[in-house]
Parts: C-alpha cells; sequence; structure tokens
C-alpha cells in the first residue's frame, strides 16, 4: 500500500486550516476568511458558488468577508470544502471507467445527503458528514491507474456479474478503495473521525458502532441505488441490515433525502464542478 503515497493528489491546506477554525470555538468569521484569501483559486470557486441561485444570493456577494456575513461560518465552511476539492473530485476514472460529471456528482450526492442524515438525528455531525461524505471515494483516485493497468484481470473477475467492484479490488490488489482513501486521510492529516468513516463507509458494522461511519454508509448506499452512482454494480451495495434505524432514520426518510439530494446536486454540480 505504501507504493500508492507517491501519487497522492493534493488536499488543499486552506481546506484543512478553514476545518481548524471552524472547529475552534474561539474563532470568527473573519478568521475563516483571512485564511481563504490567500488562495486566489479556492476565492474564485467559493464567490462562484456563494453566488449561485442554490444559497439564493446571485450576484450579491463580492468577497470572502462579505460571504461570511451573509452566509455564516457553517455555510461558508460547506462551500470552501466543496471548492477545495473540486479540483482532485472532478477527475475521470479510466480504469473504473467513470468520468469526471459522474465521480464528481456521485461525491457531491453522497456528501449532502450525509449531512441531511445528520441533521435528522445528530444535527453536531452536519459538517464532519458533509466533509467525509464528499471524500469518502479518495482511494479510488489512487487505486485507478492500478486498476487500468490490470484492466484483464478486473474484466475476468467481474465476468458472471455477480461480484461487487470493491471484492475486485480486494482480491486483486490486496486492498480496496476503502482501506487506501483512509491511508489518504490520514497523509492529509484529516481528523481520525472523518478518516474513521471513509474506512468504513461499505462495511460500517466494522466500525465499532461509529455514527459519522453509519451515515456516510447509508448516505453512499442510498445514492448508488437513487441515481448517483458510478458503475454497473451500484445495486450490490445495500444498506446493512439495522443502520437506518442506528442513525435514527424512519422508513420513509429514504424519498425525503433523495428529493433534497437531487435538488442540491443539480443545482450545485454545474455551478462548479463542470466550471473547473
Amino acid at each position: 500500500m505504501h507504493i500508492l503515497m507517491g501519487r497522492l493528489p493534493v488536499m488543499p491546506q486552506i481546506v484543512l486550516k478553514a476545518q481548524e477554525v471552524m472547529a475552534d470555538p474561539n474563532s470568527s468569521m473573519k478568521d475563516l476568511a483571512r485564511i481563504i484569501e490567500t488562495d486566489q483559486g479556492i476565492v474564485t470557486r467559493t464567490l462562484l458558488l456563494a453566488n449561485s441561485a442554490y444559497y439564493g444570493l446571485a450576484g450579491k456577494v463580492i468577497s470572502i468577508q462579505h460571504a461570511s456575513v451573509l452566509l455564516g461560518n457553517e455555510t461558508l465552511g460547506e462551500i470552501i470544502v466543496m471548492a477545495g476539492t473540486s479540483g482532485f473530485l472532478n477527475k475521470t476514472l479510466t480504469g473504473y471507467e467513470v468520468d469526471s460529471k459522474v465521480f464528481w456528482r456521485h461525491s457531491l450526492a453522497v456528501a449532502f445527503g450525509s449531512r441531511f442524515i445528520a441533521g435528522k438525528g445528530h444535527p453536531e455531525l452536519k459538517n464532519d458528514a458533509f466533509v467525509a461524505g464528499l471524500i469518502h471515494d479518495a482511494g479510488k483516485i489512487m487505486l485507478d491507474q492500478h486498476i487500468f493497468e490490470r484492466k484483464a484481470a478486473f474484466e475476468g473477475f467481474m465476468r458472471d456479474g455477480l461480484q461487487p467492484f470493491l471484492k475486485a479490488e480486494k482480491e486483486i490488489l490486496g486492498f480496496d478503495h476503502s482501506e487506501i482513501g483512509s491511508e489518504v486521510c490520514k497523509t492529509w492529516g484529516i481528523p481520525e473521525p472523518l478518516t474513521v468513516a471513509v474506512r468504513y463507509h461499505h462495511n460500517p458494522s466494522l466500525s465499532g458502532g461509529d455514527m459519522l461511519a453509519y451515515i456516510v454508509h447509508v448516505a453512499n448506499s442510498m445514492v448508488l441505488m437513487g441515481g448517483f452512482g458510478t458503475g454497473i454494480d451500484d445495486e450490490m451495495y445495500p444498506i446493512e441490515d439495522g443502520a437506518m434505524e442506528f442513525v435514527g432514520l424512519e422508513p420513509g426518510d429514504g424519498e425525503d433525502i433523495m428529493r433534497e439530494v437531487t435538488e442540491s446536486v443539480e443545482r450545485i454540480g454545474e455551478e462548479l464542478g463542470e466550471a473547473d
């Protein structure tokens, strides 16, 4: 696994610093704005999003300081994370045969789904859930070239259509994208709770009852089956038994969450992901 670390994509330090500021109860919106203003690329994408129709401020936001006043820390932090990660999440994965738009929209869908789920019973986890959902498949970026180089082996393993791609990763490479993704997060300096959620987003029952892992798992399974998938095996990742109850969802909540996810992705996705 250590060989893959040499191909590590960059997580902008601005995003990590912004997360630290947001977690500090003594910080102010001015502190957050001051950090972002050191990276012009993120400033541009942040203002693009802040002025999108999704946030209802079209054409009204003229600076990061202004955005912090109009939107507040939580919403501005969400925008900053999207702006800062869109560069490497808006990427075509040749090995997985997933184009950049599909991968970006899936990442956004899981982020919004995780936030909505957390908001129903665990509002203190909303911000972490959004970030963990957004980067949950970062490991696929690391594995993509290795999968492409072993295309014949993967095609042979998947030929009967009965095995999920996750199992093919484990059998052929020795580890899957959730494992390498958690290692990527550690290298980036991502807080441990988010790293755990990335590691167990396919099998939260192995996480020792980690709520964030369960939230991202439920969101991921929902969006895979709800039109924001990434491959032919989307239906092979069902929600684990008891997971809905564990995160505090009722049987009918899934429809409402997917409606909100779809609206959010449709309104945000093209504003940022396809503008990069």
